[in-house]
């Protein structure tokens, strides 16, 4: 069990979380997500970490799934290891008998949303709600919203929309799949390169659903992009992205680097007018990714933060997420 933590109080009784994530293999020690598992255990939650191929329904017709059970305190890292190289006891749980689903999968995984909304029918509380994700994690939902400033952009499926948009662009343009892709199938294209622009649309039409962002790029992304982690219609934390030499791209698995931000009073702006379409959409926890004070991406499939937050800031933001999204529960 880490030592030297604040804690909060004990749950009430035995609570028990199951979290759903795309591949145990893939997580380490940085993620929100384990940092989450690890709030809840020390607070005396069972935590079972899902994969899309561990759901079932069985003859009764319960919801049940082979889990990576978690019992006991301990730090991140020894829950990212156990997942990562597989040594996690597995067991099966009762889906319909969780207190808390926690969905953390990135790409989308239409199996994991069925179970979910399954899930959900049964009574248990989904974070966040699946009907909201599948809406939320698609690019059209943002550029649509009246009152968020985001940059001028287009979201289609035709090649010519997408010239017109670019030729009216001096500073040139970012091309992306309307579904979130973790930076993959994502270029910039400057002034007068149509051509370039033909290649990154198709790029990004096969990377997805067929449909296409192309969104003015903002030269104050020289300087970083935030990662505000929002929750419940607040910004409680976050960290700057400064890019790679060479990279027009703010992820980290991109080579950018985390350093210590402040919420300004232009993000707290944001942050207002998007909460209560946030919040319509049944969603809780977000990562908003802000440039020069615009808001450019929503992420709510895998929102992280909480980790650098906490590393550079002397936060304990992973307990502050969990104490919220368990309160209804009596903590």
């Amino acid at each position: 069990m880490a030592r030297g933590r604040a804690q909060g109080p004990r749950l009430p009784g035995v609570v028990k979380i199951g979290i759903a994530i795309t591949r145990a293999r893939s997580i380490d020690a940085t993620w929100t997500t384990v940092h989450l598992a690890r709030a809840a255990l020390e607070r005396g939650a069972t935590v079972r970490f899902i994969e899309p191929w561990d759901f079932e329904v069985d003859r009764r017709g319960r919801v049940l799934a082979r889990t990576h059970a978690f019992d006991q305190p301990t730090d991140a890292e020894t829950i990212a290891a156990s997942l990562s190289e597989r040594t996690a006891e597995r067991r099966y749980a009762d889906v319909g008998r969780l207190d808390l689903l926690l969905l953390r999968a990135a790409p989308l995984d239409p199996a994991i949303f069925a179970f979910a909304e399954l899930a959900k029918e049964r009574g248990v509380r989904v974070v966040n709600d699946p009907a909201g994700m599948l809406r939320v994690t698609h690019k059209a939902w943002l550029a649509s919203l009246p009152g968020v400033r985001v940059p001028p952009a287009v979201v289609t499926r035709s090649r010519s929309s997408a010239q017109v948009f670019y030729a009216s662009q001096p500073t040139g343009v970012v091309v992306k799949p309307a579904r979130g892709s973790g930076g993959k199938a994502v270029g910039r294209v400057v002034p007068r390169r149509r051509a370039e622009l033909e290649r990154a649309f198709d790029e990004a039409a096969a990377h997805g659903d067929g449909y296409v962002v192309v969104q003015r790029y903002l030269p104050e992304a020289e300087e970083g992009e935030k990662r505000l982690v929002w929750l419940d219609g607040v910004a409680v934390g976050g960290y700057l992205r400064v890019r790679a030499p060479g990279e027009f791209r703010h992820n980290l698995k991109r080579g950018a680097t985390a350093e210590s931000t402040e919420i300004t009073a232009t993000d707290h702006a944001l942050v207002e007018g998007l909460s209560g379409h946030l919040l319509r959409a049944g969603i809780r926890l977000a990562g908003l990714d802000i440039i020069g004070g615009w808001l450019i991406e929503v992420n709510v499939l895998n929102p992280g933060g909480a980790y650098h937050t906490d590393r550079l800031s002397g936060t304990q933001l992973a307990d502050q997420i969990l104490t919220r999204l368990i309160r209804p529960l009596g903590a």
